[in-house]
């Protein structure tokens, strides 16, 4: 439906559900629309056509798996017309994205942040863009993408044609493309017997679960029979860690993405889970939008949605072009509410789910589970190679140094500032080489130099070492102290001599010419 009006030049808004072909379905008329220097060899382009290095066609998508996704996607179906097409998308270094585009590209396809740093340094010019696609809009709109989105368009020529596809379409992006596109034709497509709002060829399982026993019966629906490559959603990013940790030691291949991992280790996870080595993914909702993967059998909710759209967006990671699938939900206690608003938007039925656990029997004939399955599988049937199979590429991630620690020093390289750290070094008497020629300027083990800096001159100020001395009660003379009070330091008696302390004391050093009865003070 969307191929003969794309095709034309006309502005398209394609809404479908998700897994009917959305990505081929911009796709193929971008790739058809442009110029690329095959053309102008063979005549088909207008005389005086030059396929310049500036990108003639721009997609902008909400996130970085889904960015890749497009991308190959594209590059398969341009291959025999050598159409240049880049993926422009951040947690990667800028060198090399910057060197494709000095060399010339047909098709830019990149995340809003991204794009917007890559367009604002002059790297990227849009003067040329003749074709803008707005792929999981709604997605941008979740996200606070669209004041970037909207900077991004008012950059590109006034004439162009816009194709705005997603699954969902909220009333901001219908905004949107009325103040954007030119008389644009409003495509929705589906099946004549297939009128709800989720794919007809997924089944759908709700299940109500403790949070304490979902690992147990994450563990029994993983050994279901017939079950390929699962996906597996949580909320929060914690709980896709943990989870995958738990179901790797368990014995399952198991992989996890989420926005704390670095873009290598996503995109390892994804390589890993598409490549068969690893077969259970658990994730945040950044793989919830666009990701197809062949052969995703079941798809389980770890944790209740946010929302109807999250919802959709989840359970179609399987059951797409035609395939079938199963997806599980599990949905805790506090997530009643929460559930019952999804249920309601999407009628899905599911108005009370019933009460499920780890050894419920009703769980074992619904998912078709063997009754004699455990906890953990079997090392019989622990066949895939697992996440360390896949390498991890080096993508030059932004955000960090070459000790790959954020930037942050070592205690050993930790410097001090001020005039005492940062002056040269001291060459007065108390440095170490007095110290050294002078044998009574040595110090004492077990005691420290101090050094304090005068606020109004800026000079050094050295304290004394701190030297620790204990006197025995037999030694002390009965007269020490006088009569109205204890001995303190420069109290004397009548030959003059100091009278001996039996508590630790601090003492600075008597400048040379200070008197021999100078009050020694104490230092805290």
């Amino acid at each position: 439906m969307t191929l003969p009006v794309a095709l034309s030049g006309n502005d398209v808004i394609g809404q479908a559900k998700t897994g009917t072909g959305k990505t081929l379905g911009f796709g193929i008329p971008l790739l058809q629309r442009i110029t690329v220097a095959a053309d102008i060899e063979a005549g088909r382009a207008p005389a005086g056509t030059v396929a310049g290095r500036m990108p003639q066609a721009l997609v902008v998508v909400p996130t970085r798996e889904l960015c890749v996704q497009v991308t190959n996607d594209l590059q398969a179906a341009g291959k025999l017309r050598n159409v240049r097409v880049l993926a422009v998308y951040g947690g990667r270094a800028y060198e090399p994205q910057i060197d494709t585009l000095k060399k010339g590209v047909d098709v830019v396809v990149g995340t809003p942040g991204r794009l917007l740093d890559l367009v604002g340094q002059g790297h990227v010019n849009l003067s040329e863009v003749k074709m803008l696609v707005l792929d999981e809009a709604d997605e941008m709109l979740d996200l606070g993408f669209l004041p970037d989105v909207e900077k991004i368009v008012e950059r590109l020529p006034a004439r162009r044609q816009t194709m705005l596809f997603s699954a969902t379409m909220p009333g901001q992006i219908i905004t949107l493309a009325r103040r954007y596109m030119s008389r644009p034709t409003h495509i929705r497509a589906s099946e004549p017997d297939d009128l709800g709002a989720t794919v007809k060829s997924v089944q759908q399982r709700v299940y109500r679960a403790h949070g304490l026993d979902k690992p147990e019966l994450m563990a029994r629906v993983l050994q279901a029979n017939g079950r390929g490559l699962v996906m597996v959603f949580c909320r929060t990013k914690r709980t896709a860690a943990d989870l995958a940790q738990g179901l790797a030691e368990r014995g399952f291949a198991s992989a996890a993405v989420h926005g704390d991992l670095g873009q290598g280790a996503r995109e390892q996870a994804l390589r890993a889970f598409r490549n068969g080595k690893v077969d259970v993914l658990v994730a945040t909702d950044v793989a919830a939008r666009g990701i197809d993967v062949e052969g995703v059998t079941h798809v389980v909710n770890y944790q209740c949605p946010d929302d109807e759209k999250t919802y959709l967006h989840r359970i179609g990671r399987t059951g797409r072009a035609g395939a079938s699938g199963t997806a599980v939900t599990l949905v805790d206690w506090e997530d009643i509410p929460r559930w019952s608003l999804i249920n309601k938007a999407l009628d899905l039925g599911f108005a009370d789910p019933v009460e499920t656990y780890s050894t419920s029997p009703h769980l074992f004939t619904d998912l078709d589970i063997p009754t004699t399955v455990g906890s953990v599988l079997p090392r019989a049937d622990r066949t895939r190679a697992g996440l360390g199979a896949e390498d991890v590429e080096d993508l030059g991630e932004t955000g960090k140094n070459s000790r790959g620690n954020s930037g942050r020093k070592g205690t050993a390289g930790r410097s001090r500032s001020g005039p005492a750290a940062s002056g040269p070094a001291e060459s007065g008497p108390d440095s170490a080489d007095a110290e050294a020629s002078d044998p009574s300027r040595r110090r004492a083990p077990g005691s420290r130099r101090r050094r304090r800096v005068n606020g109004e001159t800026g000079e050094a100020v050295v304290i004394a070492p701190t030297v620790a001395t204990f006197v025995e009660p037999s030694t002390v003379p009965a007269q020490a102290a006088p009569v109205d009070g204890p001995a303190v330091a420069g109290d004397a008696d009548a030959d003059g001599e100091r009278a001996p302390r039996r508590r630790r004391r601090r003492t600075r050093r008597r400048p040379e010419g200070a008197e021999a009865g100078a009050v020694a003070t104490d230092e805290g």
